[in-house]
């Protein structure tokens, strides 16, 4: 969806159009979806933050200002929404989505998580702060240019570029001792690859 169609829809839905909300949903429900799991590593919390996430953008509209993407826009309202999250729970589980029953998970969950959450991902990932997966999700995953994710995170472009430098060693290095342990993630070896 380009600029001027989400303008056009912003515009239709502020003066009433809600149903037309919907066409924003649908085009970026997934990403956002996919960017609370990583953040936040577990299934129903995720699925939960990314309703909330569209609630708030719903009812913050009429701020949005089209200086700034609509996608960096919905971003940074995730991430905040992420951040206080994890603020008010104790992080006490390291591998939440692996306690899940496996019976109940979709094709696309499974899917997600043999590609995204693999427990050597994951335990590579919790050595990261919030601001380290957030960058490098939003750079290495969604493949935000620099200056989107200065826009979502409120820092220099500049400096995110250099500090993403940092965290894709820092994964790097807190990930490769789990693959020589002879794990079969090879989706999640190539996603740290490309890192």
């Amino acid at each position: 969806m380009d600029t001027k169609q989400i303008e056009e829809l912003v515009d239709e839905i502020i003066q009433g159009a809600d149903d037309r909300y919907a066409t924003i949903m649908k085009s970026y429900q997934t990403p956002i979806f996919h960017y609370c799991y990583h953040i936040l590593g577990n299934r129903f919390e995720a699925e939960d933050a990314t309703q909330e996430v569209f609630f708030k953008a719903y009812r913050s509209l009429k701020k949005y200002s089209p200086t700034m993407p609509f996608a960096a826009w919905l971003y940074k309202i995730a991430y905040h929404h992420c951040i206080d999250l994890i603020r008010k729970r104790k992080w006490t589980q390291l591998l939440p989505f692996l306690m899940q029953d496996k019976e109940s998970q979709s094709d696309i969950e499974r899917h997600i998580e043999n590609v995204y959450f693999s427990e050597d991902v994951f335990l590579a990932m919790q050595t990261l702060s919030v601001e380290e997966r957030t960058l490098l999700l939003l750079r290495g995953v969604e493949e935000k240019t620099y200056e989107e994710i200065s826009l979502i995170m409120n820092k220099n472009a500049a400096s995110l570029r250099k500090k993403f430098e940092r965290t894709a060693s820092k994964f790097r290095s807190a990930y490769s001792p789990f693959g020589k342990g002879g794990s079969t993630h090879d989706e999640s070896k190539q996603i740290a690859r490309e890192y």
